[in-house]
């Protein structure tokens, strides 16, 4: 599979998409590179804005299986990753595998469960296996986890722990429509769900020929210093208490390759990094406690890192190109 070949993938799923996402064209493309990098992502915004509805119709593109957990404080962990039953008729334990083994799970609600389910999760996201019993069983290549949450509301709820939000490869905003799209949304939705009449464009076997081939895209050495550089500097930030780590800088060269891909090219340019930063690192820092008071403190944090670090110069390309 060549590299180019993405482009025309991710465009026929993000065409596939939007017959039912109204606008969000940049929330789509960063679900995009997070299903070709092989990574996990968290939607989170109040309720109603189409988080569930994006993650649906993802799936509902895909040939993939697809499961739906609704996280709740009473959920347990073998509820998710599945149980041993046993049956008197043979007298031997049967595995009955839970709603992780899929390739899609959309992990609804996820900080309503309590941190013990929570977890259950981690091995699965971090591995991509499950150990029950003391015998580990590998999941089903693609694996994806989709989850949600609302960031407003406490009540009944458990924060994600730092250690869990790192497992998560982006962290995406859906936002309010515009008065465009709202209207859209009425109109589109007025008589049926067109989620119901959506069907799968892509296979499954193409899928994961791009997330094996995405990697070949070309990373000059000045921009591996850039994005080093935007980490170093998160750890240095007057309203960071703690920074990036290297797995935030892994992410952030796997999610700059997987943007290029899906928009054609075969070489990270600059403007990249600047697209994906926010969503790669903004979970990953700790702000101080004054600065997580602040209404997208984090956000702002990774402006200021983007502002302060020296962008690569047009040379990068030209290096491209010889």
């Amino acid at each position: 599979m060549e590299i180019s070949a993405i482009q025309t993938m991710a465009a026929e799923l993000k065409s596939n998409v939007n017959n039912v996402i109204v606008g969000k064209s940049e929330v789509v493309d960063q679900l995009l590179v997070a299903l070709i990098a092989s990574g996990h992502v968290l939607l989170e915004d109040v309720p109603g804005t189409g988080k569930t509805l994006l993650a649906k119709s993802l799936a509902t593109s895909l040939s993939c299986s697809f499961n739906r957990v609704q996280f709740t404080p009473d959920l347990l962990p073998s509820d998710v990753t599945g149980l041993s039953i046993y049956r008197t008729q043979t007298g031997e334990f049967e595995f009955q595998p839970g709603p992780v083994f899929t390739n899609i799970l959309l992990a609804d609600e996820i900080n309503r469960a309590t941190p013990r389910t929570q977890s259950s999760l981690l091995e699965s996201m971090e591995e991509r296996q499950v150990t029950i019993d003391g015998t580990t069983r590998q999941l089903e290549q693609p694996f994806m986890v989709i989850a949600t949450q609302n960031p407003i509301e406490s009540q009944g709820t458990f924060p994600l722990p730092e250690a869990q939000l790192d497992r998560f490869f982006l962290k995406i905003k859906m936002g309010y429509p515009s008065t465009e799209e709202g209207i859209e949304i009425l109109r589109r939705f007025k008589q049926t769900n067109p989620l119901t009449n959506l069907d799968a464009v892509i296979d499954k076997g193409l899928l994961i020929k791009a997330q094996d081939v995405f990697t070949a895209v070309y990373v000059s050495e000045e921009l591996l210093a850039y994005v080093v550089g935007i980490v170093e500097e998160s750890r240095n930030h007057k309203d960071v208490l703690i920074g990036v780590s290297p797995r935030g800088s892994q992410a952030l060269l796997r999610a700059i390759q997987a943007y290029a891909a899906i928009n054609g090219r075969d070489y990270v340019q600059p403007d990249d990094v600047k697209a994906m930063a926010a969503s790669v690192l903004s979970h990953r820092l700790v702000l101080k406690p004054m600065a997580s008071r602040v209404n997208n403190g984090a956000d702002t944090v990774i402006n200021d890192l983007l502002n302060t670090v020296t962008v690569p110069t047009e040379a990068v390309l030209s290096e491209r190109l010889q």
